[in-house]
């Protein structure tokens, strides 16, 4: 596979995902291990919204002793249990908007310019109307908070067939969001997340959704469909959606989103090489 086309982006791998067959402190030395500079984490403290001073301590020294910077980080999301974020939860309002703060800082301590916000899954006896009003006024304030570490908001559609609760299942849904938040903040730091993988999972035509949004792209994440493992192992044409990217002006990093085919996420790299593993 030729990836010269992705070289001007730079690459981060997404520590929640791979490399988790390791504690979550030894992630961050594999990755550097692999010739990564630059990785990403889904919230990974799990149910608990505000965690120690000892635990924030312990993550950023794993980070700063493996020279590796944090990229991107989701607000509480707890996927550990299947929730696809909290955002538009009611049950959840109060826990989202006390880890706001605590992400926010979080991110901007280890030079992390993106915070995700997955949207949250429908909830039983609750009216769309009132999750998605709910959504609105929460992303207000995750995208206040992002600004203010100078750092994006990403919004991001899933695919109906892994969370069939989730209501962003299309690019156009996702951005209709974005669109939204921007409208009420005046900041225009919110951007949508291209997942590829998602994306192509639901039956997109990935290259019109590059052509259609790329002024609101603001992070793209790639595995392979079918399976979710690394390029190569699936049907998508990563050649020409890295050149298609580069071409829609597209210049941020790629996010490495897949679990490896062998179970051993040091194995999943041979495809890209080594020097074009690091950020840019």
């Amino acid at each position: 596979m030729d990836v010269t086309a992705a070289a001007k982006h730079g690459f981060t791998v997404n520590l929640s995902i791979l490399f988790s067959e390791l504690p979550l402190l030894e992630r961050p030395a594999a990755a550097a291990a692999a010739g990564f500079t630059a990785a990403e984490l889904w919230w990974p403290f799990g149910t608990e919204h505000n965690p120690s001073r000892t635990e924030l301590d312990a993550l950023r020294k794993a980070f700063g002793d493996a020279g590796v910077r944090l990229t991107g980080l989701n607000y509480l999301d707890d996927l550990s249990r299947g929730v696809r974020g909290t955002v538009s939860v009611p049950s959840e309002k109060e826990r989202f908007r006390a880890n706001v703060p605590v992400a926010a800082e979080l991110a901007a301590s280890l030079g992390a310019t993106a915070l995700n916000a997955l949207y949250g899954n429908r909830v039983e006896g609750v009216e769309p109307a009132e999750q998605d009003a709910l959504a609105l006024e929460n992303l207000v304030l995750a995208a206040r908070a992002a600004h203010g570490i100078g750092a994006i908001l990403l919004i991001e559609a899933l695919n109906k067939a892994e969370s069939p609760d989730y209501p962003l299942v299309s690019a156009a849904a996702a951005v209709e969001v974005v669109d939204k938040v921007n409208a009420a903040t005046g900041l225009g730091n919110a951007r949508f997340l291209c997942d590829l993988y998602h994306l192509a999972k639901n039956g997109e035509d990935l290259a019109a959704v590059i052509d259609t949004y790329a002024d609101r792209i603001g992070h793209v994440q790639i595995a392979d469909n079918p399976g979710r493992n690394e390029p190569g192992t699936g049907e998508l044409d990563f050649e020409d959606l890295f050149t298609r990217l580069s071409a829609a002006g597209y210049r941020g990093p790629i996010g490495l989103e897949y679990r490896p085919s062998t179970g051993v996420s040091a194995d999943g790299f041979g495809w890209l090489p080594r020097e074009l593993r690091a950020a840019r």
